[in-house]
């Protein structure tokens, strides 16, 4: 959960967890040879893994700890032991065995710092341990936002990932999409957030990931998605092109189908957080018997408006779940690396 304001509180709304450039999209030309940027809006939701690089500490042991004595904190990434590059939780806990109950030297990332912190592992009669809790992988269900056939990159979430104990954004070694399947619903209700939940195709993965930003999660697809399969391109809006007034957004809160349902866009936000560029309202009559309005799971649905893509859902407000918050599509563009300048 995250505050907002002093008066809003907001949550993200997918993924739901369990546990480089690239050159400008496709263009079309109208009128006067003017040039137009288009993109597929998406709108189904997809399965998301994620691995870190490195291990996040996601809380401390209580009482007197090795962690503890060498400063090592919640929120930081171990991300090399000894010198030697930790790759997951179990190779972690292997370099322990092998260092014994000797001092070592932890490099940690907090926040833009690297440091090196001496720990001394403590031995108990489950091995040798540092006193935290740590994390090095997540798995959920999100909605792709867009993808962009020229580059074969591909946009979700509108937000980033970040872990449930500490807030901090997942650090991403690699990660991959699997196609999803929306099974059932829990609807939101003020106060209470609802949720999508949904089946992975586990045989095999439909896209890798790159990048875990604060606008979102950004990849390559493979041809063979099913995520993508026989969407039409449209025109993307700039953030002047934007107004109140009535849009659309593409949802997926049944099965493997995507519909189109009725908003309206309360308020544009200039210069606010990177995710938080529109205020809307759910007024559509499906979508509110169907979720209650916006629920977990719908992050990353495509906002349309005036026949373009303008943004993506990232938020629905814990005290009023038919009204949430959206990001500029231009925005989760610059964060993937596609900028949005025209081709010359």
């Amino acid at each position: 959960m995250n505050a907002l304001s002093s008066r809003v509180m907001a949550v993200f709304l997918g993924l739901l967890f369990t546990c480089a450039a690239y050159a400008p999209g496709v263009s079309a030309m109208t009128g006067e040879n003017a040039e137009v940027r288009t993109l597929v809006p998406v709108g189904h939701t997809v399965g998301v893994k994620l691995f870190a690089d490195g291990v996040l500490v996601v809380g401390l042991s209580d009482g007197a700890t090795p962690a503890r004595a060498s400063g090592l904190r919640a929120g930081d990434i171990v991300y090399r032991f000894n010198g030697t590059d930790v790759e997951s939780t179990e190779h972690l806990q292997q370099l322990l065995a092998e260092n014994g109950a000797v001092c070592a030297t932890v490099s940690i990332r907090r926040g833009a710092k690297t440091l090196n912190l001496p720990i001394t592992p403590e031995e108990t009669a489950g091995g040798f341990r540092l006193g935290a809790w740590i994390r090095d992988s997540m798995a959920g269900i999100g909605t792709m936002t867009f993808y962009d056939p020229d580059s074969g990159v591909f946009g979700a979430l509108g937000h980033g990932v970040t872990d449930v104990d500490t807030g901090a954004l997942m650090p991403l070694e690699s990660g991959s999409i699997m196609d999803a399947t929306v099974k059932a619903v829990k609807r939101g209700a003020k106060g209470a957030p609802g949720e999508l939940r949904g089946d992975f195709e586990l045989t095999r993965d439909s896209g890798g990931l790159y990048a875990n930003t604060e606008c979102g999660l950004f990849g390559t697809l493979a041809a063979e998605s099913d995520a993508v399969a026989g969407l039409q391109e449209v025109a993307v809006a700039e953030r002047g092109e934007v107004t109140t007034g009535p849009a659309t957004i593409l949802a997926n809160c049944d099965g493997d189908e995507v519909c189109a349902y009725e908003v309206e866009l309360e308020r544009i936000y200039a210069g606010a957080s990177p995710t938080r560029n529109l205020l809307l309202r759910v007024t559509d009559q499906r979508l509110l018997d169907k979720t209650g309005g916006i629920v977990q799971g719908m992050s990353g649905s495509p906002i349309l408006q005036n026949g373009k893509i303008v943004g993506a859902v990232t938020h629905v407000l814990v005290s009023d779940p038919t009204r949430g918050y959206g990001i500029f599509i231009e925005n989760m563009l610059d964060a993937a690396g596609l900028g949005t300048e025209k081709e010359s």
